[in-house]
């Protein structure tokens, strides 16, 4: 028997059938009800969602998040599926994990650590894993009250490094901690470097050009479709996690430039998992351009671009000059397309919220208005005359027009 043939290659082991959970707190705070986000980072995760359920409070319940009648009725889901874990979209606490895993009897996940463990299974690089290794030791260093059952104190003496009266969660934390500040130093050093390489670059007068948006609005198929590169690219959430970078000849400028690819963005991405990426979004922070990729067809495309907004700020790159790049214009339809593909759209929130930024729909999967937008990003190429220094490029770009000549932009 060829062992080769796929069609006699083992099955893969049966994925975790999962509940899901949102609840709705109010007070401006995100919230999907169709879960559907949820789901999406389910599956990327190896999970097969099998059952949702929403429900609504003033404030999380102290002990159970949901409150005892909800977790009831949770319970009662996980028995009539067979299920194997619960998952929640919101971040709860260790204690609350606790007593939700005693009270339904199976695993209990929040949100956060869904994306943990898919930035820990798909980061490829040194750097990547170091990164998300620090996010998700970072995670657990507040959790590990509910790994260990037993709390009994560590017996002292010569030799031991524990002392009289330690417990075994202090003596893990502080491994933790000293784990921690070991991958902090290997970062520091991959970010000198990467700093290092940016001045090159900078010094060479290369123009940079960084691909940001929501996860899953096909950056790394639009980045492959322009440089002609392989980048894995898949219809998942966070297929890509590693900054590619590739050059990218401008046939109207008659030079090239940098194109990087970086990690999408998500609504509540932890705080952590961002800070510990910084080495990465630099990328992004340095850039002389932004192509802000937007899925077209999504219905939540409006959250989705304040989201990318907000971590922009986070990193410091408000500042940078964008394009908005609507993508997926092959899955719009008839009805859905635009007039016009090229006009102009008011920015979303924070400090620039209203300053016009052009627009362009393209489709990376089918090639249409890619012309299009490597003539855009030659005239914002040529209207610096230093890369360095951001400016308010858009003045130089002519204003579009609709059928009746009037600004799109007003």
């Amino acid at each position: 028997m060829n062992s080769q043939d796929p069609t006699h290659q083992s099955p893969p082991p049966e994925a975790a059938r999962a509940i899901l959970v949102g609840v709705d707190l109010g007070r401006g705070e995100a919230f999907d009800p169709t879960l559907d986000e949820l789901a999406l980072l389910a599956e990327s995760a190896g999970d097969t969602p099998v059952a949702r359920i929403v429900a609504k409070r003033k404030a999380p319940d102290a002990a159970l998040f949901v409150g005892s009648g909800k977790a009831d009725e949770i319970k009662l889901m996980v028995q009539a599926h067979g299920a194997h874990t619960v998952l929640f979209d919101q971040a709860i606490s260790p204690a609350q994990q606790r007593n939700l895993e005693r009270h339904l009897g199976v695993p209990v996940a929040d949100r956060t650590a869904l994306i943990l463990e898919i930035f820990a299974a798909r980061a490829q690089s040194f750097e990547g894993k170091l990164q998300v290794e620090l996010a998700r030791l970072q995670y657990l260093a507040t959790r590990l009250v509910r790994r260990w059952s037993h709390l009994e104190r560590q017996s002292g003496g010569i030799g031991m490094r524990g002392g009289p009266g330690e417990r075994q969660i202090e003596l893990d934390r502080r491994m933790i901690d000293d784990r921690i500040k070991t991958i902090k130093e290997r970062l520091k050093k991959v970010e000198r470097q990467r700093s290092t390489q940016r001045r090159a670059r900078a010094r060479n007068g290369v123009f940079r050009v960084s691909l940001v948006g929501y996860t899953n609005a096909g950056k790394s198929t639009l980045f492959n479709a322009l440089t002609k590169a392989r980048t894995y690219a898949a219809n998942q959430l966070f297929a890509t996690l590693d900054t590619t970078t590739r050059s990218l000849y401008l046939e109207e400028a008659g030079s090239s430039v940098s194109l990087s690819d970086t990690v999408g963005f998500i609504r509540d991405l932890p705080h952590k998992l961002v800070e510990a990426f910084k080495a990465t979004l630099q990328e992004a922070a340095d850039a002389d351009l932004l192509l802000h990729v937007v899925d077209a067809a999504s219905p939540v495309l409006t959250e989705q671009m304040e989201e990318v907004e907000r971590v922009l700020a986070e990193i410091g790159g408000q500042h940078i000059p964008q394009i908005l790049v609507y993508n997926k214009l092959d899955l719009l339809e008839s009805n859905q397309r635009p007039r016009e593909l090229q006009d102009w759209l008011p920015r979303l929130g924070g400090e620039h919220g209203g300053q016009r930024l052009p627009r362009i729909f393209v489709s990376a999967a089918g090639g249409e208005g890619l012309d299009a937008l490597r003539a855009m990003i030659a005239s914002f190429m040529q209207a610096t005359p230093e890369p360095e220094v951001p400016q308010d490029l858009t003045r130089d770009l002519p204003v579009p027009k609709d059928a009746s000549g009037h600004d799109r932009g007003e």
